[in-house]
């Protein structure tokens, strides 16, 4: 399967652009993985950690976020976050 792309961005700065396995973003719906190929969406967030898998059966890394939008389009993941540790 092919990698997704995925940027990270704050209003100070891009934190990660990358191409990952997958994401797992808190949405506000609840979380949701998002791999290369998924369906267009778009979701808020609530304050919680995505987990960035940079291959398939590793172990996650993960980025406390606080609010903002995730949006899964053509060109991959994009997650608008008000702040990221």
């Amino acid at each position: 399967m092919a990698d997704l792309h995925f940027e990270l961005v704050t209003p100070e700065k891009l934190v990660r652009s990358e191409d990952v396995y997958m994401v797992v973003v808190p949405g506000s719906e609840g979380e949701e993985g998002v791999l290369a190929g998924h369906a267009p969406y778009m979701t808020t967030l609530k304050d919680g950690n995505l987990a960035i898998y940079r291959t398939q059966g590793s172990q996650p890394q993960t980025l406390r976020v606080s609010g903002g939008f995730a949006e899964v389009g053509d060109n991959g993941l994009t997650v608008l976050a008000e702040s990221a540790e």
